[in-house]
């Protein structure tokens, strides 16, 4: 048995100045958050200065997610072994200097090369912020506090990121979409070096390269196949080739986890019902959600004829839903079990994505998107905390990256499905609709109407699996798992 222990290189005591690393470890997430959107707005403007054609567009986005996804489970044993405060500032400064190599790029090369090193050093980065803070903060009420502000941050950063990609295109350039991580990546690595201790696992072994191999080629292959559904549909060849590949190299890296004496992925870390179940929740939640940013968007800017920034601002209401909401969530799920706050949430959510399949094209953004906003923020602001506490709950220290990854895969693989699915769905209905009728502007919202329904149903799936899988309880402090049979036998 590969004999570990986990190292704290400065103090073994609390450290008082946690709050302030907090801000700075909440500061780097929310980069990594924003990111993921604000690219978005700016795309209209980088295809007109770059002449990038219909076909190449989408190769901005995935240029990122592939690395990024691909990566981090790889990224999180980095950080266990490696020094998780080390590996968050390596990360913060590789992706600042990636950002501004993007925004100064004159080719559609130069910005597809700066957005693999964005995705590879964030794939870095995001597991490195989640495992600090769940080392620094143990205490039950602290633990829930800072996952709620952590928390706050990962629902609230993808309309940011919308509201700051409007903002900066109108007022400046899409450039400074890239250029703005810059100095926020240097205010957060400021802080982790003056605010936080490091924490590592010492461990007699080194890293499991079979393991890296095979879930960076499945996880590349999944994302890629998701894409490709995007773009060319589900029964094109590249798209069923793609996905099934992928299905073989997990299934393989599973089998080769159960193996080897120091694995990538421990798998108690996903046979615990807390942690698994939390895992599946977030992705599905993130089929849901994720949608609504995309098919509003188009809906207030093809549809209603808002400008970028007009658009950006119109999501603020989720924002601010959201941040009110985590506060609530944080507080309650040391008293109350996290599946019910988790389960409500998602509710929520879901009957805010149901309301927004009544839009039609004079519909009102206060009557018709507003509430819906509001909905869909509390919902994901109550489910987020909860989720992030479990899904380092009970681990050994040790292994508190690759934990944090698995969160953030999760995220990912949710994601690139959302895009996937809904795309399909949203394009179908469109086509259908007007080849029964003559308004293409209503075949529009149609379609949207059907992709938001289809968010709705998945927001109950991931209600019913919360309710269903998750039996941990939050408020005590987390039994940390001294091997791989006693973290597979917490008890809820």
């Amino acid at each position: 048995m590969t004999e570990s222990t986990e190292q704290r290189t400065e103090s073994s005591h609390p450290n008082r100045w946690r709050w302030f690393g907090l801000a700075s470890v909440a500061l780097a997430q929310l980069m990594i958050v924003v990111d993921m959107t604000i690219i978005n707005v700016a795309l209209p403007s980088i295809n007109a200065d770059l002449a990038i054609t219909a076909a190449d567009r989408q190769w901005v986005i995935t240029a990122y997610t592939l690395p990024f996804a691909g990566l981090l489970l790889l990224g999180g044993r980095v950080s266990d072994y490696t020094g998780r405060k080390r590996a968050l500032l390596i990360g913060l400064v590789g992706f600042a200097a990636a950002s501004v190599a993007g925004g100064a790029a004159t080719s559609l090369t130069m910005l597809l090369a700066a957005r693999v090193a964005q995705g590879a050093f964030g794939a870095l980065l995001a597991p490195a912020s989640l495992s600090l803070v769940a080392t620094t903060f143990t205490d039950p009420k602290e633990r829930g506090a800072a996952f709620g502000v952590f928390g706050g941050v990962v629902a609230a950063g993808s309309p940011i990121g919308l509201i700051l990609g409007g903002i900066l295109t109108t007022s400046l350039s899409w450039h400074w979409v890239l250029y703005v991580n810059a100095p926020i990546a240097l205010v957060a690595a400021l802080g982790v070096v003056v605010f936080l201790h490091e924490s590592r696992a010492e461990v007699r072994t080194g890293y499991d390269f079979l393991g890296a191999v095979l879930a960076t080629a499945g996880l590349v292959a999944i994302v890629w196949g998701f894409t490709k559904a995007t773009q060319d549909g589900w029964t094109a060849t590249a798209t069923i080739v793609s996905l099934a590949a992928g299905v073989v190299l997990l299934a393989l890296f599973l089998l080769a986890e159960a193996r080897v004496g120091n694995p990538l992925l421990p798998l108690p870390i996903l046979r615990h019902r807390g942690r698994g179940g939390a895992y599946l929740v977030v992705a599905l939640m993130m089929a849901g959600p994720f949608g609504a940013y995309l098919f509003i968007s188009f809906f207030l800017q093809d549809i209603k004829h808002y400008s970028a920034l007009r658009t950006g601002l119109a999501f603020l209401p989720l924002t601010l839903g959201v941040m009110l909401a985590v506060g609530l969530g944080s507080r309650l799920m040391t008293t109350v079990a996290p599946r019910f706050i988790m389960g409500a949430g998602l509710l929520l959510g879901a009957v805010g994505m149901a309301l927004l399949t009544r839009l039609d094209a004079d519909s009102a953004y206060a009557s018709g998107v507003l509430p819906s906003f509001i909905l869909i923020g509390i919902g994901m602001g109550l489910v987020l905390p909860a989720a992030l506490d479990l899904s380092t709950f009970g681990v050994r220290p040790s292994e508190t990256g690759v934990a944090s990854a698995m969160f953030n895969v999760s995220q990912q693989a949710g994601a690139s499905l959302d895009t996937a699915l809904l795309n399909t769905v949203a394009a179908n209905g469109t086509a259908a609709y007007l080849a029964a009728n003559a308004s293409s502007v209503q075949s529009q919202v149609h379609g949207y109407n059907l992709a938001t329904g289809w968010a709705a149903g998945i927001l109950l799936v991931a209600a019913l699996a919360a309710l269903l899988l998750i039996d941990t309880r939050l408020g005590k402090t987390a039994p940390m798992a001294t091997s791989p049979e006693a973290d597979a036998t917490i008890a809820p």
